[in-house]
């Protein structure tokens, strides 16, 4: 399976996200190829920091901001894998396109502001873009950095405007605002790893993991 997690709005959260499956993945067992295709190249400097501090399992990173090196590499080295994850975005770039064409899954994750909001329409049309050139693309929209009541209008408003758009399936499964996430990758850990434990980071996770890899076995 190939996951995308991407977005063309940047501050969504998308390389905390992708950072966070892709070792929560490698922790369950599952051998994972975590490509960094932002060119700020966070992610690689996440797992990074996890070698740095000898945490097992390691994981595998490559950086591959360019779309025809993305795509080549991912096309010569994909039966190696049981999983890739691809975090991309930030902008519409060429590493973006390219990682749509290839994945089997996208998530986007988007915050509860009207600029995110709008930013799906922008997604919406790459997504009608890369399914023209290859089926099977199934893309999940995500609320990330929600707010930390566990009722609010912006984060329910928020998840209704994706119903506006039909290339999405929304996941009601809110990732909120919660320190645990930024102090674990800047760690290259999983919220699971860190001490003290969040709970409800750590449970946040496992629902949007659960979510996306049990609707994929189906």
């Amino acid at each position: 399976m190939i996951l995308t997690v991407g977005n063309t709005k940047g501050g969504v959260g998308k390389t905390t996200l992708a950072f966070q499956i892709a070792i929560a993945r490698a922790l369950a067992g599952r051998d994972v190829w975590l490509i960094d295709a932002d060119r700020q190249g966070t992610a690689a400097a996440a797992v990074s920091a996890r070698a740095e501090s000898g945490r097992s399992p390691g994981i595998s990173c490559a950086h591959y901001p360019d779309g025809p090196t993305l795509r080549a590499q991912v096309q010569q080295q994909r039966g190696k894998w049981e999983e890739i994850v691809i975090d991309a975005g930030g902008r519409d770039s060429t590493a973006l396109r390219a990682a749509l064409v290839l994945s089997d899954v996208l998530l986007v994750p988007f915050a509860p502001r009207s600029f995110d909001v709008w930013a799906l329409e922008d997604m919406a049309k790459l997504i009608d873009e890369a399914r023209s050139i290859r089926d099977g693309l199934v893309a999940y929209a995500v609320l990330n950095q929600a707010d930390p009541g566990s009722r609010s209008d912006d984060n329910e408003e928020a998840a209704q405007a994706v119903a506006a758009f039909p290339q999405f399936v929304y996941l009601p499964t809110p990732v909120r605002r919660r320190k645990a996430f930024a102090n674990a990758c800047g760690a290259g850990l999983c919220v699971s790893e860190l001490t003290p434990k969040d709970s409800k980071a750590i449970a946040e996770l496992e629902s949007v993991i659960s979510s996306l890899f049990t609707i994929q076995k189906q």
